[in-house]
């Protein structure tokens, strides 16, 4: 049996890392709407003002991937969340 397998594991994968780090970013992004947030203040938010590189790639890796799924919508550095993403959230919320 793969260690990935075994649910007593204490190690997560890069990409459990990057679902919980995407996960937390859109999170904050609906959390905020209809405020936008800057890729700074995101950054801020989630690391806090002295991030290290890791944690400040992680955020860079999560914003672009969520953008391109689809879930966030960049214009310049302002982050906000799509149209579809508002009501997936709005769904769940309701039920």
């Amino acid at each position: 049996m793969h260690d990935d397998d075994n649910p007593r594991c204490p190690f997560t994968t890069t990409h459990e890392e990057d679902d919980r780090t995407e996960a937390a970013i859109l999170g904050l992004v609906l959390e905020e709407h209809p405020a936008q947030l800057t890729h700074a203040e995101l950054t801020l938010r989630m690391v806090g003002p002295n991030p290290d590189t890791g944690d400040a790639d992680a955020i860079d890796r999560g914003v672009r991937d969520l953008t391109g799924t689809g879930l966030l919508h960049r214009n310049g550095d302002t982050i906000r969340p799509t149209y579809a993403a508002l009501r997936f959230h709005d769904l769940l919320i309701e039920r």
